[in-house]
């Protein structure tokens, strides 16, 4: 099966659905990637602060798949914003990939209260992407207002934003302010993930009446409902597992297509409650991690 390819802003093209490896025990990564790239997955999301990249650049060379057909994402930790610091933490992520270009390359989050620190950052980020060192450039957890004062200061517009995105939590306003300007919405945590694992009061999304109902009138699992719901709306996403057969059903979710109705169901369940940390409560106090150098 091919994966149907979204146009980023500055033509790169990505697939719509990728593998996530958040929270995958670096033990653990190789095998779940690999199995990924088994698959069909061509798109595989990391970062400095899942501390696996090193597995995942692993995981590809095993795979017999060929550099050039995978698409790499991972993402510089608030420790290494500053120019000089993102540039080397760049360095950092290249060879614990074991790559010498970078296919797409975000900042994690914002940081509001040292919000020069992540201007400063991107700006390393467009230097890299004026170098080709990297094919193009985002941003994590930014909202309208860090997306507005980033525009003002900067001169790259972010080809995407990944943010927390499910039928319990739809960022609307996020996902217009993105749409506004050209910038991509990838869905982090795309079938709820974060509802029962973090907060259990939400319950299971897996479990809710309508998504459950909706997959049933397709013969598919809610996952692939919710899955379908994203990508019929135009969103990136990036499912995470570590088990084969949760790998392959999430990869199959190109040969059905929800209703107006169904997708609007789905909207309808938002409660507007986060799952993740609140973007401006982000600061290097609280959230400070050291990358490693290897």
């Amino acid at each position: 099966m091919t994966i149907p390819l979204l146009t980023l802003n500055n033509e790169t093209t990505m697939p719509a659905l990728g593998f996530g490896v958040f929270q995958t025990p670096p033990d653990a990564t190789i095998a779940a990637v690999e199995a990924a790239l088994q698959t069909g997955y061509r798109h595989i999301d990391t970062a400095a602060a899942y501390q696996n990249e090193r597995e995942v650049g692993e995981a590809i060379r095993r795979s017999g798949v060929d550099r050039a057909d995978v698409f790499i994402e991972t993402k510089i930790w608030i420790t290494d914003y500053g120019y000089d610091a993102t540039l080397h933490a760049f360095g950092k992520s290249a060879r614990k990939l074991g790559v010498g270009q970078i296919d797409l390359l975000i900042l994690h989050q914002a940081l509001p209260g040292e919000f020069t620190l992540t201007i400063e950052a991107y700006k390393a980020l467009e230097t890299l992407l004026a170098d080709g060192r990297v094919r193009a450039i985002g941003v994590s957890n930014f909202m309208p207002d860090h997306l507005t004062r980033l525009r003002d200061e900067t001169s790259v517009v972010p080809a995407i934003n990944q943010i927390e995105v499910h039928p319990y939590f739809r960022q609307s306003d996020v996902l217009t302010a993105k749409a506004e300007h050209g910038i991509v919405s990838q869905a982090w945590s795309p079938i709820g993930g974060i509802t029962f694992y973090r907060d259990g009061s939400h319950g299971s999304t897996l479990d809710d009446p309508t998504i459950k109902s909706i997959a049933a009138a397709h013969g598919k699992s809610p996952a692939q409902a919710m899955l379908r719901w994203h990508l019929q709306q135009g969103r990136q996403v990036i499912p995470k597992s570590v088990t084969p057969s949760r790998i392959t059903e999430n990869f199959d979710v190109f040969d059905f297509d929800l209703t107006e109705d169904q997708l609007a169901a789905i909207d309808a369940l938002d409660t507007g409650v986060r799952g993740g940390p609140e973007p401006d409560h982000i600061t290097r106090e609280t959230f400070g991690l050291e990358i490693s150098e290897a």
